[in-house]
């Protein structure tokens, strides 16, 4: 399977982006951010960057401002250290997939939970469901 150019380099962007805003990024505003993902237009000329924040949902509109406003640093220090020609165009955008998650598998836990039955019924299952053999014995 042979990747395109603009697939290695979006992983390419995505660790040292990762390393940036843990390191690098001294806003006080941009705290507990991971960056899940990064796709890059064929020409290499702008980049999503799709980043993970966690705390409620002024934390996270927070944390957006400030890396919004490390962009300019943060796509010079990105051109630095990949050596590219043409440093693509960044923005971010919030990836909410987690939260997506945690809902489904709280919805799924409670579905669950309605579904099982009660002690007292399993036992009287689990009677019934013997082989004829060994109810004779």
């Amino acid at each position: 399977m042979s990747f395109k150019r603009a697939d290695r380099v979006s992983e390419a962007i995505k660790r040292e982006m990762s390393l940036m805003v843990q390191q690098d990024v001294k806003d006080p505003r941009v705290h507990f951010v991971t960056v899940t993902d990064v796709q890059t237009t064929d020409d290499l000329r702008y980049a999503k960057i799709y980043v993970s924040i966690l705390g409620d949902k002024e934390d996270r509109k927070e944390s957006l401002k400030g890396l919004a406003h490390a962009k300019g640093f943060l796509r010079s220090e990105l051109g630095r250290r990949l050596g590219l020609r043409y440093t693509p165009d960044i923005q971010f955008f919030l990836d909410e997939s987690l939260d997506h998650s945690i809902q489904i598998r709280t919805l799924l836990n409670s579905i669950k939970k309605d579904d099982e039955p009660s002690g007292d019924e399993q036992g009287d299952e689990s009677k019934d469901d013997e082989p004829e053999e060994k109810k004779d014995e």
